[in-house]
């Protein structure tokens, strides 16, 4: 009897499930969230990248929107942005309801070349803050201001500040315009209810009093404006923005009044001594004093017009080194600079030897810059 032949299985292949899902795609609030940072670092090819993501899945998404004109405006593609603006507002047919303030704000910006649009589109961004702003006090209680209202109120200010300034622009014709002087005082006015005691909405009004030919009132506005900050400490979030305070030592030297220029200027070096504007201002002032001190008896406040020259120098060659480093955008800065260290060199002053002035910027000035500012008078 022969050996029995085993039967043979076949195998069947065993199919598993893939239960692993497929990775899921990143949500909008994240891609919005890794655009906006990465507008902040600066990428802004990247953060386009992350914007077209976005909108190729939601092509009307305002926020994304924003974001794509925010880097056209960075890289120079103005002609895009505005565009890319003007679909977020009417009569746009995709624009969101309400649209977004900062739009026409941005939108403003872009039509220098058209006050009356830029003044337009101003008018258009305050309505629609100022109806946020009305909604959350009803909203809550009024006297429970948070930084959202107090960021709702700076901007409706700055644009209403900003439309001042295309009325007195004297490159526009609004300037000659019989309503022009109104206008501006009623603009102004509003600032100070909307946000009492403004800073920039003060020195802006002050600004409005010297074209008035009104320079003692423009005194007691700047005073009013200073004196709210000038004790702060540098780290004391109360403190105007350096380019306020800046706007505000330029007014001072309209005004002839250098001490308290000086003043601001030193509490702006303390909190960057790299900001090219500073050193730019506080060499004028002292080239203007240097001036005063020369037409007089050769002294500004018993100090030989000499060393106010030299300051001036070393301040504005900090300025010039500073502004070729940094590749500063602002031409007409180091183009007053050259011309101002010009005529000092013709008076004889030229240029400190390398680490002379080192930890001994102002010279004899140095009590005045180091005083308490309460001891300035405006006068």
């Amino acid at each position: 009897m022969g050996r029995t032949r085993p039967k043979t299985r076949k195998l069947k292949r065993v199919v598993t499930e893939n239960t692993s899902e497929p990775p899921q795609a990143p949500s909008i609030p994240a891609l919005l969230e890794k655009a906006q940072t990465l507008i902040a670092q600066c990428n802004y090819e990247l953060a386009e990248r992350f914007v077209g993501r976005i909108l190729e899945r939601e092509p009307r998404n305002a926020e994304a929107k924003e974001i794509l004109g925010i880097v056209q405006l960075e890289t120079g593609e103005l002609d895009s942005a505005k565009q890319t603006f003007e679909s977020l507002v009417p009569p746009n047919p995709d624009a969101p309801n309400p649209p977004p303030a900062s739009a026409y704000l941005y939108l403003a910006q872009l039509s220098d070349e058209d006050p009356q649009q830029a003044l337009q589109y101003y008018q258009s961004a305050v309505d629609l803050l100022t109806g946020q702003l009305k909604g959350k006090e009803r909203a809550v209680d009024p006297a429970g201001i948070n930084d959202d209202d107090a960021e709702l109120k700076q901007n409706i200010v700055r644009a209403l500040i900003a439309m001042v300034e295309i009325w007195m622009d004297p490159e526009y014709d609004l300037c000659f315009d019989p309503a022009v002087e109104k206008n501006c005082e009623d603009l102004l006015n509003l600032a100070q209810q909307i946000d009492p005691g403004n800073t920039e909405a003060l020195q802006s009004l002050a600004s409005v009093r010297m074209s008035q030919q009104r320079p003692e009132e423009a005194k007691q506005i700047l005073e009013q404006a200073w004196v709210k900050w000038k004790d702060l400490e540098l780290d004391d979030a109360r403190l105007p923005s350096i380019p306020t305070r800046l706007g505000l030592v330029k007014l001072f030297l309209e005004l002839e009044l250098y001490e308290p220029a000086l003043l601001v200027i030193s509490g702006v070096m303390a909190s960057d001594d790299q900001e090219v504007e500073a050193w730019y201002l506080e060499g004028w002032c002292f080239f203007m004093m240097t001036e005063q001190a020369r037409e007089h008896d050769g002294t500004f406040n018993d100090v030989a017009w000499e060393q106010l020259a030299k300051d001036s120098r070393d301040c504005l060659d900090t300025c010039q080194m500073l502004h070729l480093n940094q590749d500063h955008p602002d031409k007409p800065i180091l183009e007053h600079v050259n011309e101002l260290i010009a005529k000092l060199e013709a008076l004889g002053i030229h240029a400190s030897p390398e680490g002379e002035d080192d930890g001994d910027e102002g010279g004899e000035w140095e009590d005045v810059e180091g005083s308490d500012d309460s001891d300035v008078e405006m006068s």
